[in-house]
This record gives structure tokens, C-alpha cells and sequence, in this order.
């Protein structure tokens, strides 16, 4: 009985065996790994491009939010000598630009707040 009983488990692990190999080189053949390989560039590519997106943007983002900080947007302008003076904002900015590009100075905004 117990000779059986071997002999089955054996059999029944060679089977397994044999159809775990079977499904291993089906799986590497070189039509299987070419597409394989062909997927895994594609995503790859994929993710390239999206992390390159979200570093764009998050750059563009940080640009803007500097340029605001440091009054470098051209939203906040005044005129020099007077700290009370008067702020240029939108088409007023460029007017007085025109007229003397030497006259308007940039400043924080919160200090003209």
C-alpha cells in the first residue's frame, strides 16, 4: 500500500512537473519574448513621458510662483521716490514703461500693501 501510494505522488509530480515546462517554453520562444520585450518598451515609454509631463509642469508652476514672489511678472510696478506712490498694474505698467523705461521699478507686493 504504502509502494502505492510513492508511486502515485510520484506520478502526480512528474506531471505537474512536465506541464510547468511545457508552459515555460512556450513562454520562451523568441516570437513570446519579442513581444514581450516590445510591451514593456512601450510602457516604459509611456511612463517616460509622464513623468517628463509632471516635471514640466510642476517647473512651469514654480517659475510663476517665483516670478509673482519677486514681483517679476510685470503685475506690480511703481513709480521710484515716492513709497506711498502711486502702483501701476496691467496696461497702466506698460504706458509708464513707454514713457521712460528708467521710471518704474518692480517692488515686493507686500510691501505696497
Amino acid at each position: 500500500m504504502r509502494r502505492m501510494f510513492w508511486m502515485a505522488v510520484g506520478a502526480g509530480a512528474t506531471v505537474w512537473t512536465l506541464n510547468k515546462a511545457q508552459k515555460v517554453a512556450r513562454s520562451i520562444t523568441p516570437g513570446r519574448l519579442a513581444d514581450s520585450a516590445a510591451r514593456g518598451a512601450v510602457d516604459a515609454g509611456a511612463a517616460v513621458r509622464s513623468f517628463a509631463g509632471e516635471v514640466r509642469a510642476g517647473m512651469l508652476q514654480r517659475e510663476l510662483e517665483l516670478n509673482r514672489e519677486l514681483g517679476l511678472d510685470g503685475s506690480v510696478l511703481a513709480l521710484p521716490g515716492d513709497p506711498g506712490g502711486t502702483v501701476l498694474r496691467g496696461t497702466a505698467v506698460r504706458a509708464a514703461l513707454e514713457r521712460n523705461p528708467l521710471s518704474a521699478t518692480a517692488v515686493d507686493p507686500r510691501e505696497s500693501e
